[in-house]
């Protein structure tokens, strides 16, 4: 009679079949808390009491009981810890409930923020301009932010053009206010106006006073201009080029503003160009300083709104353009006709 080992397969019981490959893992459970947990939570912990919290943020007692829980389950620690007279945090809870509150205000400011998106005139608008636009125009932008569109949180960069077209490719600028045209790809212009350039003078120039000074005077001049950099400087040499001045005729390049360009000229350094906007404030102030008008066309420059092209808010910045060129009506400007 013969015995079985007790190693050997009895008899009809099927062999294991071979092993090709490591045995899959049994896939776990992510772990995302929802809103409602975390929000179930954040009461609690706030409040220490299941009644007042549930109270606090309209849900039943039980379904905050059982949100709490879930909340700990999924997350894999205890949150909190239950007396028949009182509820503590737990250390964990502490911690974690820190975390929660930021979770909640966050996707709070994202509620906001896409309820901003959707309402026009709205949340941050970041505006570019440049110096020899910004202080002139500035206060009828702001008068007319303040009074039609009081929820918008307007930002004012002021910087050169080179600078402005860089913050509005990467995104940081919203909406630039400039001279044009631009002639940069995948911007959009939405014109404002054009507005003449004008010559000032010291009082006792052979030009003070003019309205028919004709553009080849720009010849010979002794001219001032900004620094480089500026457009203003670039529109000033063209239109002395159109002038025929001579390529080699020095032009005194000594201001970086324009108010200290015809603080310049009053001192009797020479003579510049002014766009109409400017006038007044620059040069309101100094009786050493004369204007002299160029016969017609004069020359001019174009001042616009630029966004960029396919920027999801240009409804909204061509209804501002539209709004702004009627408030700058009442300058001494030609308002574009669009």
């Amino acid at each position: 009679m013969s015995s079985i080992s007790p190693e050997a397969e009895p008899a009809g019981t099927p062999a294991e079949p071979p092993r090709t490959g490591p045995a899959k893992a049994t896939p776990t459970r992510p772990r995302q808390p929802s809103l409602a947990q975390l929000r179930a939570f954040v009461a609690v912990a706030e409040h220490l009491h299941f009644r007042d919290a549930a109270s606090a943020i309209g849900m039943s007692q039980p379904a905050l009981s059982g949100a709490v829980s879930a909340l700990e389950e999924v997350l894999d620690v205890q949150l909190l810890e239950r007396t028949t007279r009182k509820v503590l945090l737990s250390p964990a809870g502490e911690r974690l409930a820190v975390r929660a509150r930021a979770v909640l205000d966050a996707v709070g400011a994202l509620l906001e923020e896409a309820d901003a998106a959707r309402a026009p005139f709205t949340g941050v608008l970041r505006l570019g301009v440049i110096p020899t636009v910004a202080p002139y125009l500035l206060p009828t932008v702001l008068r007319l932010v303040r009074d039609s569109y009081p929820d918008l949180d307007l930002q004012v960069h002021e910087e050169q053009t080179s600078s402005l077209l860089d913050g509005l490719s990467q995104g940081r600028l919203d909406l630039l206010l400039l001279a044009v045209p631009l002639g940069a790809p995948g911007v959009v212009e939405l014109p404002l106006f054009d507005e003449d350039f004008v010559l000032v003078t010291p009082s006792d120039h052979w030009l003070a006073g003019r309205g028919d000074i004709p553009r080849d005077a720009l010849r010979e001049l002794d001219l001032l201009l900004l620094d480089e950099g500026h457009c203003l400087r670039d529109q000033a040499l063209d239109i002395c080029r159109e002038a025929g001045r001579t390529a080699g005729l020095p032009v005194t390049t000594s201001a970086a503003g324009l108010s200290t360009l015809v603080q310049l000229v009053g001192g009797g350094m020479g003579v510049t160009l002014l766009p109409r906007t400017a006038l007044r404030v620059e040069t309101g102030r100094d009786d050493q300083l004369a204007t002299g008008y160029f016969a017609d066309p004069a020359p001019s420059r174009t001042v616009a709104l630029a966004m960029r092209s396919g920027a999801a808010r240009q409804g909204e910045f061509e209804q501002f353009a539209g709004a702004l060129r009627g408030a700058l009506a009442s300058l001494p400007v030609r308002i574009a006709d669009v």
